[in-house]
């Protein structure tokens, strides 16, 4: 269309003409207005970039504000993500701060009264985004004085757990100029930071001095360690802040091509800047009787918050207690304790009454004896559970009569033959036998059983290698298992690539309740050693109370062998994805340790390869492993990582000029 001729048309001189077009006027700015509601007309490119700070009150560094309330303003609208978590401010605020936005503005409200002579910093993080794409300001602090003086001075590092070196985020990290130990129990810290997704934290606004840092997952917010249940972290050194002059080069370029200059600036870096906490749980002891319960008649359960050096003393009110059980401790550490009730008639007893004497934590943390009364009655009684079996076996039989009736039979003269009165199946003990078809040679053959046994009769256990065509018997050793009562282990002597048998003949085994198993047979093979690969490791900086778990993809340990003459070395391993942690042993008891702040003992060390190894079968890898050749935070490699950092989002460009 001619523009000259569509301004005369929307635009003539005379009022009346004016009026006339005024629909037109309005037509068009609905128009125009919806097609900027739905998009870019013309495909331009997404805004990525973040809010830029406008103004402030008071201004940045300003000193001397006495006032409880901060504006910050920016050149565009905005939102918070996330505040609760992502602004930090020191001193730490026991009552939290009103955060909100107003447009382009971000609005503190402060609860607590304002400190004397202190410097505030907000720490935003990345909170603060822009309303439309979401792009965050990255990094943005915000710092004041209620007094004459400015402290600029910042310290910064890392928080890993320390069992498995992961990055811990939304840590609480604290600095405390009382060096005493008590402090971190009943003082809130002086300055604080809290850790990003990488585990990685900055506190900023710290005056010249002394200081001991600590990490809190501080879940009461009361800025020290007061839960047991809260995961902590100290550093033995003293921290003491610094600052050192440093040169970078700042770069100008013509095009993405052509350097336009180079210039050195000074800057100021705040040390110590390397910072390394390892977090833990520390054991809690507050041991006591948390529940009992008797789920059916046959056994009573008694759980305990804590593990217990002994069992307790059990003594029967309305029974005789006196060889009455069979004893199960599940975990192999006395916290969790089964009583399966060996006499019939003691375990049709509704109800079961006894004393019990154990051991509790007192209100001074001491381990002291306590004596109950337990009342155990039975969820499903025994005649309950009778009639329960009744009712499956009349279910049984009537299904086993209605397919009877389904085959009909005739005798000669064509007359039908009444099925016979159907018999139950024989009821066998339950049995669980792992022997895969394709066996492992380092592996070995387990018989799991739903309650304990009563007889084993081992004679009645066959085990045989083929040898060409015929089957020959080998020997073989069988133990119970040493953390489960109810499991039992065969080991005989594998050779790689070869086929074997385990047959149990029936009757073989009997249950504490009187029912004993069917036979078993199970065939199977075990891998050749073209189907394995190795992996061994010479490895720097161990001693020999250290030993090396082997890692699958999902950061599981596969295997554990002992460090010996700095070697750890793995064979027979299916072909995949390989890590490897190694843990330093000092109490050599074959596990991680947690630390104990009042002991002053930091968990023991624990140390990442810093690679994934991809094994191929009939293939070996040698690998050289120094444990100090790279910092902690560094070892872990990504893809064990479940703690992944959070990466900026990447914002899809939609230009059609490009």
């Amino acid at each position: 269309m001619d523009m000259n001729k569509l301004k005369r048309f929307l635009f003539g001189k005379s009022d009346v003409s004016r009026m006339r077009r005024l629909p037109v006027f309005i037509i068009l700015g609905v128009m125009l207005y919806s097609c900027a509601s739905i998009g870019r007309i013309e495909g331009g490119p997404y805004d990525e970039e973040p809010p830029v700070f406008v103004q402030s009150t008071p201004k940045p560094g300003q000193l001397n504000y006495k006032r409880d309330r901060v504006t910050i303003a920016f050149d565009e609208y905005i939102k918070l993500d996330n505040a609760g978590e992502k602004v930090v401010i020191s001193p730490p605020q026991v009552q939290q701060p009103e955060i909100k936005t107003n447009g382009k503005k971000v609005i503190v409200n402060f609860q607590d009264t304002m400190k004397a002579d202190a410097t505030y910093t907000i720490d935003f993080g990345d909170a603060i985004q822009d309303n439309n794409e979401s792009n965050p300001l990255e990094q943005f602090t915000f710092t004041f004085s209620t007094g004459g003086r400015l402290d600029t001075m910042a310290v910064s590092g890392v928080v890993l757990n320390a069992s498995n070196l992961e990055p811990v985020k939304g840590m609480l990290v604290g600095l405390q100029s009382n060096l005493a130990d008590t402090a971190f129990r009943s003082l809130p810290f002086e300055r604080v930071g809290r850790t990003d997704s990488r585990g990685r934290f900055s506190i900023r606004g710290v005056a010249p001095g002394t200081y001991r840092i600590y990490a809190l997952q501080d879940a009461d917010q009361n800025y020290f360690y007061s839960q047991p249940a809260e995961q902590i972290a100290w550093q033995d050194s003293l921290i003491r802040p610094r600052y050192e002059f440093r040169m970078r080069q700042d770069t100008t370029w013509i095009d993405s091509l052509t350097i336009d200059t180079i210039i050195e600036r000074q800057y100021t870096h705040y040390l110590p800047d390397d910072i390394l906490l390892r977090c833990f749980k520390e054991i809690s002891y507050n041991q006591r009787l948390a529940k009992s319960e008797r789920l059916t008649p046959q056994k009573f359960s008694l759980y305990f918050t804590a593990p217990a050096d002994s069992l307790p003393l059990l003594r029967g009110l309305n029974f005789d207690e006196r060889d009455a059980f069979v004893v199960e401790q599940t975990t192999g550490r006395n916290d969790t304790i089964h009583y399966w009730i060996r006499d019939s008639l003691l375990y049709k007893r509704d109800t079961l009454q006894a004393e019990i004497t154990y051991l509790e934590t007192d209100s001074l943390g001491k381990l002291v004896p306590r004596t109950d009364t337990l009342r155990l009655q039975s969820k499903l009684s025994y005649e309950k559970q009778r009639k329960q079996k009744q009712e499956q076996d009349e279910k049984t039989l009537e299904t086993l009569r209605k397919e009877a009736k389904k085959k009909k039979k005739r005798d000669a003269d064509g007359n039908v033959i009444e099925p016979a009165e159907p018999v139950l199946p024989t009821e066998f003990l339950p049995v669980d036998v792992y022997a895969p078809s394709s066996m492992d040679v380092y592996d070995y053959i387990t018989l799991t059983f739903q309650e304990p046994l009563a007889r084993i009769d081992t004679a009645a256990f066959h085990m045989q290698h083929k040898v060409d065509t015929l089957w020959q018997d080998i020997p073989f050793d069988f133990q119970r298992d040493s953390l489960d009562l109810k499991a039992y282990n065969v080991f005989p002597n594998f050779e790689l690539g070869e086929s074997y048998l385990f047959a149990v003949d029936s009757a073989a085994i009997q249950g504490l309740y009187g029912l004993t198993t069917d036979k078993v047979k199970q065939e199977f093979k075990v891998k050749a050693l073209e189907e394995y690969g190795t992996i061994l490791f010479d490895i720097a900086g161990a001693d020999s109370t250290s030993f090396v778990e082997l890692l699958d993809a999902q950061d599981n340990v596969v295997r554990t062998v002992s460090v010996v003459d700095g070697k750890a070395d793995f064979y027979y391993l299916t072909p995949g994805k390989y890590g490897a942690r190694l843990i330093a042993d000092k109490n050599k008891n074959g596990k991680w340790d947690t630390g104990d702040f009042e002991k002053h003992i930091q968990p023991e060390m624990v140390y990442y390869y810093f690679q994934v190894l991809e094994l191929k079968a009939n293939f070996e890898l040698q690998q050289t492993w120094n444990l100090l050749d790279r910092s902690l935070d560094r070892q872990k490699p990504l893809d064990l990582k479940k703690q992944k950092p959070d990466e900026k989002k990447n914002k899809q460009r939609n230009n059609t000029n490009r």
